[in-house]
């Protein structure tokens, strides 16, 4: 006679298989998605941020909107991840592809940094949670203060690089009378704003990807 005490477990066996595991180990798959994508985010900031060239006003405007832009791919990145350090990955390939294109190695561990928080953010939520994938971009986006660094470090050196000669005397100009401590930390804040609306975007426009993924 069965033991009335007992109660029978309610879990399926897919409900189960839709449970992420507790696991740090990597699949090909895996890999091609972190490359992937990390590439899509990198070209998408990269081609909205060129607009910067224009001039320095044009630049601190279109930063912060290439975090909303940006926020799409990243997005459907989230709805592919399954385990931890997969973001934190994410993290490395971008700070390598940055480093590639000049930027300083100190934005490189604000981006690694910054990755890992949105890693375990998303963990909380145990990379199912769509809140914890909101706030998970919303918080990497606070990844682009990294290459302003030595600009807080020393204005005048930064002025005087390789890479701002090359935009010319006109554009040096106008940098230094638009371009302050105050007015990056504003551009910074708001990105994370932007970074925010960008992860509500992403969301509904991928709202079918998410629910196939398991996210709610």
């Amino acid at each position: 006679m069965p033991d009335s005490t007992s109660t029978p477990s309610t879990a399926t066996p897919e409900a189960a298989a839709a449970r992420p595991r507790p696991s740090v180990r990597f699949s090909a798959r895996d890999l091609v998605s972190v490359a992937i994508f990390a590439v899509i985010y990198f070209v998408v900031i990269f081609a909205i941020s060129m607009l910067g060239v224009i001039s320095p006003l044009v630049m601190l405007l279109t930063l912060p909107l290439s975090a909303i832009a940006a926020g799409v791919p990243y997005m459907l990145f989230l709805a592919r991840v399954r385990h931890a350090g997969m973001l934190t990955l994410f993290g490395v390939a971008l700070g390598l592809l940055d480093l590639m294109i000049g930027h300083p190695w100190q934005g490189v561990l604000v981006i690694i940094a910054a990755s890992v928080l949105a890693d375990l953010i998303l963990g909380v939520g145990r990379y199912r949670s769509t809140r914890a994938a909101i706030w998970a971009y919303t918080v990497f986006s606070c990844w682009f203060i990294g290459p302003w660094i030595p600009f807080f470090a020393n204005p005048e050196d930064y002025v005087r690089s390789d890479h701002m000669a090359g935009m010319g005397e006109d554009y040096i100009e106008a940098f230094d009378r638009i371009v302050s401590a105050p007015t990056v930390l504003g551009m910074v804040a708001a990105t994370i704003v932007c970074g925010f609306l960008g992860a509500l975007l992403g969301t509904k426009l991928l709202r079918k990807h998410f629910r196939r993924a398991g996210l709610a």
